[in-house]
């Protein structure tokens, strides 16, 4: 995660973002976290969370993060990840699979677009109610 975010040049909470994961792996009703592999090592990492919307009837899910060391992109690995949550999502009967992406990160729109994803010509609005692991 500190590789992800200091890419993204945000400053990561290292004792927000641990405490965030060990409620989420904790919990199996908020989502899940998947380690990204590839020659023998973890090499990145996928997230989706679990939610509810009235829109969509029922429960849906965004990934809130995707990563894949540079040394291994470009190899299907983001690809497959995204295979895998989507797998996930549709054994758990969710019924929309969200995720929020950079418009200036062509690369990984087009790994999204390739798996399915379209915008919907919305804009993802924030209301920060507490402290974010990307905030020192």
């Amino acid at each position: 995660m500190a590789e992800f975010y200091a890419e993204s040049d945000y400053p990561l909470n290292a004792q927000r973002a641990t405490e965030a994961f060990k409620v989420l792996v904790a919990d199996e009703r908020l989502g899940r976290a998947w380690l990204v592999e590839a020659q023998g090592a973890d090499v990145g990492y996928l997230v989706v969370t679990l939610g509810y919307s009235m829109e969509y009837g029922g429960v849906d899910a965004f990934i809130d993060d995707l990563y894949v060391r540079p040394a291994f992109r470009r190899a299907g690995l983001g690809t497959a990840a995204v295979r895998e949550a989507r797998a996930f999502c549709l054994a758990r009967g969710v019924r929309a699979l969200h995720l929020e992406v950079d418009q200036a990160n062509s690369v990984a729109r087009s790994v999204y677009r390739k798996a399915g994803f379209v915008s919907n010509d919305r804009q993802l609005l924030t209301l920060v109610l507490d402290t974010p692991t990307h905030a020192t």
